[in-house]
This record gives structure tokens, C-alpha cells and sequence, in this order.
């Protein structure tokens, strides 16, 4: 076999023809992922708003609404019913201003408007710090409150919430997202 001459024009030949095959493996592995990766989120969106509202029997996912916060953006509100009557909200939030950016939550409400219970969706936090937000012994003192009475903030500034030992900034941003929740439910008309 002849040795093929080493020239600019057979090295881009050479270089494209590489490039199409990598570009083609990774349209492939994308397009096999790409279901996959929508039902986890799916399935991690279901299972938060089981945890976070009372108990139900209709489909929330199917009935969600998108309501907007009156900042320019909008919120999925999922109602929760029992034969009809409704039980409660799970809303899915997020604020831009936790320590390591984005933390995005599933608030689930009761019918009168106190907090049932709430799941982190995602965050990237501190490990050992801020990711305690996630934990019983600082979500645990949002339940049964409601924000129309209780002022959703940090100690540190005039609120009822004990923040993160070390992690003041994630606990604001935490009580910012549910405050956000309240907020677009109050807005939105569904309270």
C-alpha cells in the first residue's frame, strides 16, 4: 500500500472526517439520553410534590399551572385535590442568591396557606454547610407556618427562621425562594 503524502490539504481531509464521527457518536448518545434524563426529571418533580403537599388523588402534574411572580418570570403551580376539593399547592421556586448560585425548591401549601412541607429539587452549596438546608432540622421549621402571619426571613434579619450555622447566605436564599412561592400563590389568585 502506498504511504499517502503528508499535506495541508490531507490533514483538514483527515481532521474532518474525524470531526463528522465524534459529532455523530455524540448526536447519537444525546438522542439515547435524552429521554432518559426527562423522565428522572419528571419522576424527581412527581415524587416532590407527593412529599410536600397533603395527601391527594388527582394527577397535579397534569393540572399544573404556570403562574407569573410579577417579576418578569412565572412559577408551576400543581394543585393538589381530594375528590375535587382542593388541598393544598406544591409550587416549584428557586432564587438566584445562594451562595453557589441557583437553589430550587418544591413548597408545597396547605388550603389556608401554611407551609406543608418543602423538598430541595437542586442546589450546589457548600457540602457540610449549606447543603444542610436539605435536612429535617432546618426545613422542619416551615412547616405549619404561614407566611401571611410569620415573617419568612433569617433571625438575623427581623424573620422567625434559624438559619444554617455557617451558612447565613443559603438560609436567606432558602427563605427568599419560599417567600417567592407564597408570593406568586397570593398573586396568581389561587389562595
Amino acid at each position: 500500500m502506498a504511504k499517502t503524502e503528508s499535506s495541508f490539504k490531507n490533514m483538514v481531509i483527515s481532521l474532518t472526517l474525524i470531526s463528522l464521527i465524534v459529532a455523530a457518536g455524540l448526536g447519537l448518545i444525546y438522542e439515547s439520553t435524552k429521554g432518559p434524563i426527562e423522565q428522572s426529571v419528571l419522576n424527581k418533580k412527581i415524587e416532590a410534590i407527593k412529599q410536600v403537599v397533603p395527601e391527594f388523588n388527582n394527577d397535579p402534574y397534569s393540572e399544573m399551572l404556570r403562574v407569573p411572580t410579577g417579576e418578569g418570570d412565572s412559577l408551576d403551580v400543581y394543585p393538589a385535590k381530594m375528590n375535587d376539593n382542593t388541598v393544598g399547592y406544591a409550587v416549584t421556586t428557586y432564587t438566584k442568591n445562594g451562595f453557589s448560585g441557583d437553589i430550587s425548591l418544591m413548597v408545597g401549601f396547605k388550603a389556608d396557606g401554611s407551609i406543608h412541607n418543602i423538598a430541595v429539587l437542586e442546589q450546589k452549596e457548600t457540602p457540610g454547610l449549606g447543603t444542610k438546608m436539605d435536612e429535617p432540622l432546618f426545613k422542619d421549621q416551615f412547616k405549619d407556618k404561614n407566611p401571611a402571619e410569620t415573617v419568612i426571613k433569617v433571625k438575623n434579619d427581623g424573620g422567625q427562621i434559624d438559619a444554617i450555622t455557617s451558612a447565613t447566605i443559603s438560609s436567606r436564599a432558602f427563605c427568599e425562594a419560599v417567600q417567592r412561592a407564597y408570593n406568586t400563590l397570593q398573586e396568581g389568585g389561587l389562595k
